[in-house]
């Protein structure tokens, strides 16, 4: 008894600690945009601000179109998003519950697509975008993610998990292909749907690099881009406090979307590890 006692304290404190160590650089962030730029490069650091100070999130909204940089981010994440879930879902239906000739085929090339290194593609994808007049528009950002086949691949073995007997009774009960799928699939599927969501948004939000290949004016760039140019002072010098301050604006929607979904992003590990 004391031996099972000890190793769940023991559990408690291990992960008490790997919680702190992974909130550090949270806290490291917010305590941060708090210190002008002499108190956040110095040396030792000061762990817990002394003085601190609004200035980085003023100077942040006065000398840069913040708000429109967000409406961009959140037009783009929350759209493709959107569009993410629209396809795959539709996609996964066909190879999860549909039998038609060549449908392994299919989704082993799918598979496979995801092993390609998303870099490889920036090129290609760059002329294509480009022949279509895309470039420094956000529908050039986020259609390209719309394809990301990840997401046929989540949901498509999450609903092959679903009984058979269920889209057979429907067919009995007169049911469609498209009935079955929006009135019996969908509403099941909706914890593989969380995690789609929660995957989708927080990737294309982050996505930097990207976004920099695509967008050049300053009023079509993304909360990121856009962070990543106030924030210099010089070619050389950066303001880590605006930096600090820009990254915690940007984190909050990504915080807001997981808390939302994580009942669905919980639920649908669950039940992945009880399927397994």
């Amino acid at each position: 008894m004391p031996n099972k006692k000890s190793s769940l304290w023991g559990g408690h404190v291990f992960l008490w600690v790997l919680t702190l160590f992974f909130l550090w650089p949270f806290y490291w962030m917010v305590s941060g945009s708090f210190k002008n730029l002499k108190v956040a490069l110095q040396i030792p650091p000061e762990w817990i601000p002394v003085h601190p100070t609004l200035q980085n999130y003023a100077s942040l909204f006065k000398n840069s179109p913040v708000f429109t940089w967000f409406y961009n981010s959140m037009f783009i994440s929350l759209i493709a998003t959107l569009l993410v879930i629209a396809v795959s879902s539709l996609s996964a239906f066909a190879l999860a519950k549909i039998p038609f000739t060549g449908s392994k085929w299919l989704f082993t090339v799918m598979i496979a697509a995801m092993t390609i290194p998303h870099t490889v593609l920036f090129i290609p994808l760059f002329q294509l975008l480009n022949d279509f007049s895309l470039i420094n528009t956000r529908w050039g950002v986020l259609l390209p993610v719309v394809g990301w086949p990840y997401g046929v691949f989540l949901l498509k073995q999450f609903m092959a998990s679903l009984p058979t007997e269920l889209t057979e009774a429907a067919k009995i009960d007169g049911s469609g292909e498209w009935q079955t799928f929006w009135h019996i699939i969908l509403p099941l599927a909706k914890p593989g749907i969380g995690v789609l969501a929660i995957f989708t948004f927080v990737n294309t939000w982050n996505d930097y690099v990207w976004q920099v290949i695509v967008l050049n004016g300053e009023k079509m760039f993304t909360l990121p881009v856009g962070i990543k140019v106030a924030q210099k002072i010089s070619e050389l010098e950066t303001n880590y406090g605006i930096a600090m301050a820009g990254a915690m604006f940007a984190t909050l929607p990504v915080l807001i979307i997981f808390l939302y979904f994580q009942k669905y992003f919980t639920e649908g590990i669950t039940l992945g590890a009880l399927k397994g």
